[in-house]
């Protein structure tokens, strides 16, 4: 069991790359949490942490030295290829885990870690922040109160604005590393679109290619930097000018997905990574109305239409997205917050084990799909005790600590 109700729950990191931020949002000592170990390869970010956390912070370059650590809960932010394994060994070792998206990079992983996590009855969350995004909330929140109607389509567009150095400089462009940015950057999307949708995908096809980032030939070994190192915005239009991309860039930039959800409804999705802006737009339809969010952020709104006209840019409501502090619009801390409160209490959150391991499915079966040609790709649902087990709230644990 995890400590009693007023001690801090000691708390390691593996990976202290850029979603590391999320530690400084659990390092809250005397107050219900506090990092105390954390594993890198890179000796340089290990020397910043113990500046940041105290020389009596445990470090090491090998995540298997903290499953001994004493630990009561454990960040998982290493690359999507790591995710798996590196879960699978804390769930075993009865620490409860924070694995940021995706869950896995394949859906036999993910059906591996999710089994893992019932097998040693260890408390397993999913770092899909979204759900904690104010837009999201906002559009979840009109969906359930009946404002459209019952929902019979959601179409979703991804402007990847900085895509060429988000993702085309480091290990994300290899698809050995994330089976493709379909999965990659759309297990938000897709989680969110099934959310709003109530279902979730059993059938895709999609289209997709590498129309502008393969043709550039400049290419460097970033292995032992940050993004932070080498993002330059300015530097960053046109897109055919970027220089210094990874060695290997075999991911499309740019992918088109039809979805068929498991309760009737239809949705799409597209991923672009050459767009001059950078945000998400939604669309969701319904049998009484439509909504639509405009800006996905502070200042941004959602905007509902409920009656015939021709173009009406007012709508019938609008909903201003409010002003939040930390990283996405506060999704960050709201996230890590929840992360904190499961690991010592389990019970219901708003992410979800089994819905991370779907919105995984659904780019996998995608990024075949648009790999064969925009054949039909089918999905397996996962295990109906599996889904029963997660429903529950994964209150009983085998967390470490007493």
């Amino acid at each position: 069991m995890t400590h009693s109700t007023g001690q801090d729950l000691r708390i390691g990191v593996v990976g202290l790359g850029m979603r590391s931020q999320l530690a400084e949002y659990a390092h809250r000592p005397g107050e219900g949490a506090r990092v105390v170990a954390v594993c890198d390869t890179r000796q340089a970010a290990l020397e910043a942490a113990r500046a940041r956390y105290g020389t009596d912070l445990v470090t090491t370059d090998d995540h298997r030295t903290l499953l001994d650590a004493d630990l009561d809960g454990v960040f998982v932010l290493t690359p999507d290829h790591t995710h798996e394994e590196i879960t699978i060994a804390f769930l075993a070792a009865g620490v409860a885990t924070f694995v940021d998206k995706p869950l896995a990079i394949t859906i036999e992983g993910c059906d591996r870690v999710l089994e893992a996590a019932r097998e040693h009855g260890t408390r397993l969350y999913v770092g899909h922040n979204m759900r904690h995004m104010p837009v999201v909330l906002a559009m979840r929140e009109l969906i359930e109160n009946g404002a459209i109607g019952e929902v019979k389509a959601v179409w979703c567009r991804h402007f990847v604005g900085h895509g060429g150095d988000f993702y085309f400089k480091d290990w994300h462009a290899d698809r050995r590393n994330t089976t493709s940015l379909l999965l990659q950057k759309g297990a938000h999307d897709l989680d969110v679109i099934h959310w709003l949708a109530g279902g979730t995908t059993r059938r895709v096809n999609a289209l997709g290619g590498l129309v502008v980032y393969g043709g550039i030939t400049d290419r460097a070994d970033r292995s032992d930097q940050l993004m932070r190192d080498w993002w330059k915005p300015e530097r960053n239009w046109p897109p055919t000018a970027l220089t210094g991309l990874n060695p290997v860039v075999d991911v499309e930039d740019i992918s088109m997905v039809n979805l068929q959800l498991d309760n009737g409804v239809l949705a799409s999705y597209q991923q672009c990574h050459f767009t001059p802006d950078y945000w998400r737009n939604y669309t969701v339809i319904g049998t009484e109305g439509r909504l639509e969010n405009f800006g996905d952020s502070a200042g941004g709104h959602v905007k509902v239409w409920n009656r015939r006209s021709g173009y009406n840019p007012d709508g019938d409501l609008t909903v201003p997205l409010p002003e939040s502090d930390g990283w996405h619009d506060g999704a960050d801390p709201r996230l890590v917050d929840e992360f904190l409160r499961f690991a010592r209490d389990g019970g219901r959150t708003l992410t979800s084990p089994v819905a991370a391991r779907e919105a995984v499915a659904a780019g996998c079966a995608a990024t075949a799909s648009l790999r064969d040609g925009g054949r039909p790709v089918d999905i397996a649902a996962p295990d109906a005790d599996l889904v029963e087990y997660f429903a529950g709230g994964q209150v009983t644990s085998g967390a470490r600590r007493s």
